[in-house]
């Protein structure tokens, strides 16, 4: 198994310090502040998203999936950072945007446009808690299950996205169960 969530964001805000300490050396104070300032809030992200502490709901994402103004403003280093780094990896790695498990059910990461969503006009059950809904989804039905990455949701919350996704499956309708990064299945 892996390194956790925590750790890694821990990792980057080191990183982040120590970048901040070499420029502010040298002088650079200007562009050293923005550094610490991603440090701080990685470092705050690492402690809420730890096992023992799980608080998800830090980053202030909406149910209807959209972030408030100022939580985007305030965790943007740590937004903006997985986002491209999704996009990133997604490009590098190839991986197939989604799996098929059964007819009509679906599960993958995190889909940053139309064309990375299953076909069927999909209703989306999204367990991120750091990745907004896109705007054209808005047609989509959507339930929000906010989730660190590698952390399961609430045993509550599974339960009543089971049975919100039965409704959808009980017409027909395909689902869509997104975490932050695809994992295939074999």
């Amino acid at each position: 198994m892996g390194l956790g969530l925590s750790v890694l964001i821990a990792m980057k805000a080191t990183a982040w310090m120590l970048l901040y300490l070499f420029f502010s050396r040298f002088g650079f104070t200007v562009l050293a502040i923005p550094l610490l300032y991603a440090s701080l809030i990685s470092w705050l992200v690492s402690i809420a998203s730890h096992p023992s502490i799980d608080l998800p709901m830090l980053l202030g994402k909406n149910p209807d999936g959209t972030f408030p103004i100022l939580s985007t403003i305030m965790f943007s280093p740590y937004l903006y950072f997985n986002r491209a780094f999704s996009m990133a990896r997604r490009f590098l790695t190839g991986d197939e945007p989604y799996s098929q498990i059964c007819e009509g059910l679906y599960v993958g990461g995190w889909p940053a446009s139309p064309r990375l969503l299953p076909p069927g006009n999909p209703a989306i059950i999204d367990c991120t808690s750091e990745f907004p809904r896109i705007k054209e989804f808005k047609g989509h039905s959507y339930l929000c299950v906010p989730t660190w990455d590698t952390r399961a949701p609430q045993p509550g919350q599974i339960e009543s996205a089971v049975k919100w996704a039965c409704r959808k499956r009980a017409r027909n309708q395909p689902v869509y169960v997104h975490c932050a990064y695809v994992y295939i299945l074999g």
